[in-house]
This record gives structure tokens, C-alpha cells and sequence, in this order.
């Protein structure tokens, strides 16, 4: 018999009174994702160009910050080691927000270089778990081989496909994380409707 977990039971029913109370909020928040995902499939160059420039912008922030930081503490450990780091996190900003062509064809590669490392590992890792029930290697070795075919593609279209790459990619982030939220905000409205309704009338 499984003893029962209280602290599970309090947890989902904050959750639940969280989606309950909030659930306007999230529809908003998910349709508005949902339409930025569609714009970015819409004009994925332009949207490809806004990642780069977005990922350059948090590069120098952090730069800057990390600069601002040493200097504050001069005897801090490693000193040389984080002035080079915060150093070169300021320039790769700057040269991604003010050469964002040449800054979208560095990330792109970043991005086909990591597919094919996630995908060989999970094509090796499904073969190591076949034996697995569930035929949970199966779904890792399609996932595998998704990410070596969309590396491919990226390869055998290059420099074009650099263009469009990082923007189809966020549009499909946009549309599957914003249409989950809306799903979220149904289930919350339909929590408030229940809370909301009256208790049947008891039986004489």
C-alpha cells in the first residue's frame, strides 16, 4: 500500500488555484507567443536576425557586469582569467549586434555543430538501452536521427540556410511553448468554472 504524500496533494492544489485564478493571464501571454511564432515562420530572415542581435545584447550585458565586477574586486581569484572571459563576452556582443549577418552564420554553425553531437549521442544511447521496455529507444533514435537530418540540411544549404535557420527554429519554440500555455489557460478556466459552481443540492 502506498502511503499517501501530503505535501504532493498541497502542491497541486496550489497549482491548481494558481491556473484557477491566473488562467486570463496565460491565455494572453500564449496567444501572443503563438502569433510571434507565426510572424517569425512568417519572415524567419528578419526573425533570424533578431535572435542574433538579442543573443548579442545578453553577451555584452554580461560582459560589462563581469568587467564592472573584477575591477570592483581586483583581489578576487583568477583575476586574469575572468578580466579575458569578461573581455571576450563584450567583444563577441558587440560583433554580434554589429555584424549580425556574419553574427547569424557563427550561431547557426554553433547550432549544427550541437544537433550533430545530440544526435549521435542519442542514436548510440538508444542502441546501448534497446532492451529497454516501453520502446523508449525507439523515440531516442528518432530523435537522433531528426537532428542529424536537420544538420544535413543546414550543411547541404549553406550559407542559405544560415538565413533562416535560427528563426524557424524560435518559431517553433514560440508556437509549441505558447499553445501549451493557452492549453494551461483552458484547464485553469475550467478549474475556475468548477470552483465557481454551485454545490448540488443535497439528497433528502
Amino acid at each position: 500500500m502506498v502511503a499517501p504524500n501530503p505535501g504532493r496533494n498541497i502542491m497541486q492544489h496550489a497549482v491548481e488555484d494558481a491556473l484557477g485564478s491566473h488562467w486570463r493571464l496565460l491565455l494572453f501571454q500564449g496567444v501572443i507567443m503563438v502569433l510571434l511564432g507565426v510572424l517569425a515562420f512568417a519572415a524567419p530572415v528578419a526573425a533570424t536576425i533578431a535572435v542574433d542581435i538579442f543573443m548579442g545584447s545578453l553577451f555584452l550585458i554580461s560582459g560589462v557586469v563581469g568587467l564592472v565586477a573584477v575591477f570592483s574586486a581586483k583581489d578576487i581569484p583568477a583575476f586574469l582569467w575572468s578580466l579575458i572571459t569578461a573581455a571576450l563576452s563584450v567583444a563577441a556582443g558587440a560583433l554580434l549586434i554589429w555584424k549580425p549577418i556574419a553574427g547569424a552564420l557563427t550561431l547557426t554553425l554553433l547550432l549544427t555543430a550541437l544537433f550533430i553531437t545530440e544526435g549521435v549521442f542519442q542514436i548510440v544511447a538508444s542502441i546501448a538501452y534497446r532492451h529497454l521496455k516501453g520502446g523508449i529507444w525507439s523515440w531516442m533514435l528518432v530523435s537522433g536521427v531528426a537532428d542529424l537530418a536537420l544538420a544535413a540540411v543546414i550543411i547541404l544549404g549553406w550559407p542559405m540556410t544560415a538565413a533562416w535557420t535560427l528563426g524557424i527554429l524560435v518559431a517553433i519554440n514560440l508556437i509549441t511553448s505558447g499553445w501549451a500555455i493557452v492549453m494551461a489557460a483552458f484547464a485553469g478556466r475550467a478549474l475556475a468554472r468548477a470552483a465557481g459552481a454551485p454545490a448540488p443540492a443535497a439528497a433528502h
